[in-house]
């Protein structure tokens, strides 16, 4: 009884592994056919959509897409480009949408007085606006919202 289920339990193990392997087959990458070792295809810049309203949200707990260009922004340990506008001591007077009271929320839902590490570097999640098509494509139409 035992070779048995330990026979089993190697049918079950090959079949996994075979059927991973072959889907692994199927799945291509953005890059192409290029072997990961090959230097990627030229990058196509995009062009910001800057001054402009912002993109509206596709569904619920999206992060905002960035209106304006960033290049150069600095973001690191010590200081956030982002801040300078878009913190709460900020915000009015530049203008700016102020950050959510969300990135105050540290891991394990405590609240912070400063952003929380895990929020901080802003292009983690948010992104400029452009002019682009979508990588694939896809049939996704967001809900309506009954206001």
């Amino acid at each position: 009884m035992r070779n048995f289920i330990l026979a089993g339990l190697i049918l079950l193990a090959s079949s996994v592994f075979i059927s991973s392997t072959s889907l692994a087959v199927e799945v291509t990458s953005l890059r192409g056919a290029s072997a990961i070792e090959m230097p990627s295809n030229q990058v196509v810049i995009k062009r910001n959509i800057s001054d402009q309203a912002p993109i509206l949200r596709e569904y619920v707990q999206q992060p905002p897409l960035i209106p304006h260009k960033v290049k150069g922004y600095k973001i690191n340990m010590k200081f956030n480009k982002c801040l300078t506008c878009h913190s709460w001591a900020n915000y009015q007077r530049s203008g700016a949408t102020k950050i959510s009271q969300t990135h105050f929320t540290g891991r394990d839902g405590e609240a912070m007085s400063n952003v929380a590490p895990r929020r901080y570097f802003c292009n983690l999640c948010h992104v400029p606006q452009v002019s682009a098509k979508p990588l694939v494509e896809n049939s996704f139409h967001p809900i309506k919202v009954i206001h």
